[in-house]
């Protein structure tokens, strides 16, 4: 990563909101000139403009490659470089269902858009990577080592993203370092868009399911993902960080 009076660039897929856009605020906080990349254009546009000139938007599909490919041309041409991608643009699964009625569309669509897109991103980004010796964070989540009912293809899409980080890393180092982190219960309603956004609904008992006491927030996301991109970071490669508030550590019984 860069030093010195050189502004670093940074990709954000799906960073219009929920997590990805406390990623992006984050960033751009801290000095990094923020490109903000998400299938709902008009959220990119909305946080880009709340995050101000060091940031801006673009609607792009990151299942589609021509689409992510000319996502990377805009950077190169408009800034020259570009020091981190982190892959966070992802969605659930259109209807949960049992598996033997999964629609193979809705399969598709979901590792399409959280798996094959990271791959996507990854594979374009990469030129530019390897001249900044930069770094790349996937978004994966704690479905990848544990689930709920019906979540097959969410579940199997973030259990790729975290195999696909090892692969990467191992693949790109030493000129690029990839890791991943996997959030747990974070709580967004108040970071969507302005004509989606609410309160969070949340109560004592959601809190108490967290050993840390509370349930997490864009902003804790944000935090390792600076640290993965930084230099302090330099010894840390193909790596899940679990960001959860200990709730996968905590055994629950029932009755």
């Amino acid at each position: 990563m860069p030093t010195g009076n050189v502004r670093k660039v940074a990709l954000v897929t799906g960073g219009g909101q929920g997590i990805g856009k406390g990623i992006a605020r984050r960033l751009v906080e801290e000095g990094t000139v923020v490109v903000i990349a998400d299938i709902d254009g008009e959220a990119a546009g909305e946080t880009a403009a709340e995050l101000g000139a060091s940031c801006s938007g673009v609607a792009a599909d990151v299942a589609d490659e021509h689409a992510v490919a000319g996502v990377m041309k805009l950077v190169l041409t408009r800034f020259g470089r570009l020091d981190a991608l982190i892959n966070n643009a992802g969605i659930a699964a259109p209807h949960a269902a049992p598996v033997e009625l999964l629609e193979l569309s809705d399969w598709n669509r979901v590792i399409s858009t959280n798996l094959t897109g990271v791959f996507l991103c990854s594979k374009h980004a990469v030129p530019l990577l390897r001249t900044s010796k930069g770094a790349i964070v996937n978004i994966a989540s704690t479905r990848a080592l544990q689930s709920e009912p019906h979540t097959e293809a969410y579940a199997a899409s973030k259990g790729g993203i975290v195999a696909l980080t090892h692969a990467l890393a191992v693949s790109l180092g030493p000129d690029i370092r990839v890791n991943c982190v996997s959030p747990g219960w974070i709580a967004v309603d108040d970071w969507q868009k302005s004509s989606r956004r609410k309160p969070p609904a949340l109560g004592p008992a959601d809190h108490a399911q967290h050993p840390v006491g509370r349930v997490g927030c864009p902003d804790d996301i944000a935090a390792m993902v600076s640290y993965l991109i930084s230099p302090q970071a330099g010894f840390v490669t193909g790596q899940n960080f679990v960001v959860d508030g200990g709730m996968t550590r905590k055994m629950i019984y029932a009755g």
